[in-house]
């Protein structure tokens, strides 16, 4: 019954999706939106679709490894730095006790408690469990936003290769002729779709989500289209 209430209300909140959520949703952005640069930087630069697509190929190999192992490496860093706090945190516990057991209880009295009542809480939460007590109110570390490294490597690369196969397909599939134009076009409507899948799962504004991915996406394409123009080349 209990497990029950805790699944009916992690389903009418979205902060247990905030780990995955980020990594996916920021590999699948960074997937469309660096290879659509990419393919549009080249496609401005020559009309040969065969660099055009090994351009997009490398990239998307190379994008995806380099996501994932990013998320690897930057998560892993925040789990290092949470161990650590946690060790210290065992280690002030022995020494002492009754020190963190009023910060602890200050916790709880600057969130609106009474002093009396902020030491009561306190002091049962030490009893039952004080290392926790301290990891999740001083430390604010708890389960939904611990880091968790391979989860955010994996959400991340795969995203990236979801969104980057497409306009990689659409090299394949289109037209050389003003190829740019038409990638730009797909790109933005991939990360409109992109955005609102992303608001719906987390929660927020859809309208928001898709004026920020469809901005900053233009800038992107944009620069990187002018970059190809200025150094347009015959292949």
């Amino acid at each position: 019954m209990q497990e029950s209430e805790e699944d009916n209300y992690l389903a009418n909140h979205y902060i247990h999706r905030s780990n995955w959520l980020r990594a996916a949703v920021l590999g699948a952005n960074d997937g469309i939106l660096s290879i659509s640069s990419l393919a549009i930087g080249v496609a401005a630069a020559t009309d040969g679709s065969a660099a055009i697509l090994l351009a997009s190929s490398a990239g998307l190999v190379g994008g995806a490894l380099s996501m994932a192992a990013g998320e690897y490496v930057s998560v892993s860093s925040q789990t290092d730095v949470e161990h650590a706090d946690i060790e210290r945190e065992k280690a002030e516990l022995r020494d002492m006790p009754k020190l963190e057991l009023l910060r602890l209880a200050e916790i709880y009295e600057n969130r609106g408690l009474s002093k009396e009542t902020a030491l009561q809480v306190a002091k049962e939460l030490h009893e039952h469990d004080a290392l926790g007590a301290h990891v999740r109110d001083e430390l604010g570390i708890n389960e939904m936003s611990q880091a968790k490294p391979l989860q955010a490597a994996l959400a991340s690369g795969s995203a990236f290769i979801a969104g980057g196969i497409l306009p990689t397909l659409a090299v394949l599939l289109l037209p050389d002729h003003n190829l740019e134009y038409y990638l730009y076009v797909l790109a933005i409507f991939f990360l409109i779709i992109l955005g609102v899948l992303a608001a719906k799962v987390g929660g927020s504004s859809v309208l928001k989500a898709i004026l920020r991915i469809t901005l900053w996406g233009t800038i992107a394409m944009g620069l990187s289209a002018w970059v190809g123009y200025l150094f347009g080349v015959n292949i």
